[in-house]
């Protein structure tokens, strides 16, 4: 049964710290009106802890009654009806925060817009989507410029309206996330709205995040994980420390500066952090929990040699949510696995004829848990069911349960007739104690239908011949897996969750 195991989760986690009584049935009535979504953690945890402090951001810091103020007077400035869809284009900020509650509060849907996206996909975006309304940072005006038909708000002057209590819509407002767009236009996720305490306490039973904890939310909150983040901390009442941007330097003093307990974020701000080289040590941190794309070769056992057994690993999807997490001592004993699937969550590796494949036997991932999307906007729910959802992704599963992801269904090559997958020499690669980075490709070649090219990054001061890459390859894997192109770059191309742009790697070799 789950009730013992969300109670046992939520006590661990301090959940269910006694407190004032008025104040937990109020927080409990605010969840059995509003709800599991935002609009209904919010409002728990400004009736349970209205004087912590909410969001401290670059401009403010923010209660958690203020962050409830700002929404509804977000609500009410805003003239929109149920299922519209409004278009939230902005930077982590507690004014982020306040438009995107105050959307789901009366009903509407708000999408998610990549702050990475260019005019042209941004105007294809506001089309599909059918956006109403387009709530935006100042910076951003100029990319909307294509947009039509559609109403441009900006976020700072949004808040005219005063704020008043609001009754629950008759039907929520679904958050539509949208996918990260490397190989095109970005299509809209439905993000399913929590229908009660699981989905939280699978995430924090492998994740040791706590009520009243303050987390630096790194990633974006427009990407699966900066928005997964932000329900968790509302969920927990915890302090949420924002920046518009990620630098390294200013992230590693916040962490200080701010006490922080816990780090969300992407692989490649971890990378970062760590090419800062050794400051003053964090001590308050017990989390760094990252998620969005593999960690590089020998990344994880770096970080804790540094910060201390605190990484975790989420590996997921926009339309999965999450898959497996890893913890410190999954990444200890192995530093490439994915872990193993949460509570709640089911996962199979299938061979080509849908059976499952053998421990250590390379096939499509497959997952089930409560939080499947609800299928693309424009298309009818893709898995009502909440059936096996393929990720996409290829993967095996070891000897003691542990997932490893061995590359997307689509980048596997084959090269001479035999099948290549480029993760496998890029991880090898990133193991190189003179690379920084390093991303795999398949490109065509006139003999052998496809071959594999490798383009690299060097840390400073480091030097590598494209022989002594290959040489290397040689050594450790299959002839066919050594990369005929090698070539050095300043950076790798990425979008601005920081998943590498194949198409723009392509570009750069020609």
């Amino acid at each position: 049964m789950d009730l013992p195991f969300i109670a046992a989760t939520m006590a661990r986690r301090g959940l269910l710290m006694p407190g004032n009584p008025v104040r937990i049935v109020r927080q409990f009535g605010a969840l059995g009106r509003w709800g599991f979504g935002l609009a209904g953690e919010l409002r728990q945890a400004a009736a349970r802890s209205p004087e912590r402090l909410a969001v401290i951001d670059d401009e403010r810091q923010v209660t958690y009654a203020e962050l409830l103020a700002g929404s509804e007077r977000t609500a009410s400035a805003l003239n929109l009806r149920s299922g519209e869809r409004v278009g939230l284009l902005c930077r982590n900020s507690a004014r982020m925060i306040e438009a995107l509650i105050g959307i789901t509060s009366i009903g509407a849907d708000p999408v998610l817009i990549n702050t990475g996206l260019s005019a042209s996909q941004l105007a294809t975006v506001a089309k599909d989507q059918d956006l109403k309304v387009v709530i935006h940072d100042e910076e951003f005006a100029p990319q909307l410029a294509l947009v039509e038909n559609t109403e441009k708000i900006r976020a700072d002057k949004i808040q005219a309206g005063r704020s008043k209590d609001l009754l629950p819509p008759a039907k929520p407002g679904r958050t539509i996330v949208l996918t990260s767009g490397t190989t095109g236009t970005p299509k809209g996720a439905r993000r399913p709205t929590p229908g009660g305490f699981r989905p939280l306490c699978s995430v924090i039973d492998r994740i040791p995040l706590h009520a009243g904890d303050r987390i630096l939310l790194a990633a974006p909150l427009f990407h699966t994980w900066g928005f997964a983040g932000l329900q968790i901390a509302l969920a927990l009442r915890a302090t949420i420390v924002l920046h518009r941007r990620f630098d390294a330097a200013k992230v590693h003093e916040s962490l200080i500066r701010n006490d922080v307990d816990a780090l969300i974020g992407v692989p490649v701000m971890v990378q970062q952090l760590m090419d800062l080289g050794e400051r003053e040590r964090v001590t308050s941190l017990r989390v760094a929990a990252v998620s969005g794309s593999a960690l590089p070769g020998g990344l994880a056992t770096r970080f804790m040699d540094r910060y201390g057994d605190v990484l975790y690993n989420l590996y997921g999807s926009t339309e999965a949510s999450w898959v497996s997490i890893a913890t410190p001592a999954d990444l200890r004993a192995a530093p490439d696995t994915a872990g193993r699937p949460p509570f709640g969550t089911t996962v199979k590796i299938l061979d080509e004829d849908g059976s499952e494949a053998p421990t250590g036997t390379i096939g499509g991932i497959f997952v089930t848990n409560e939080m499947l999307f609800d299928g693309y906007t424009g298309q009818e729910a893709k898995n009502p069911e909440k059936s096996l959802l393929e990720t996409g992704d290829l993967g095996h599963l070891d000897d003691t349960g542990r997932l490893f992801v061995d590359g997307r269904q689509d980048d596997m090559i084959v090269s001479g007739g035999e099948n290549v997958h480029p993760a496998e020499v890029e991880n090898l690669l990133a193991g190189l104690p003179q690379i920084r980075e390093a991303a795999v490709i398949g490109v065509p070649d006139d003999q052998y239908g496809q071959r594999l090219a490798a383009y690299i990054v060097l840390r400073d001061g480091e030097k590598l011949a494209p022989d002594e890459i290959r040489d290397h390859v040689r050594r450790h894997r299959a002839r066919f897996c050594v990369p005929r192109d090698v070539i050095f770059l300043d950076t790798l191309p990425r979008n601005a969750t920081g998943k590498i742009l194949a198409r723009e790697l392509r570009d750069s070799g020609q």
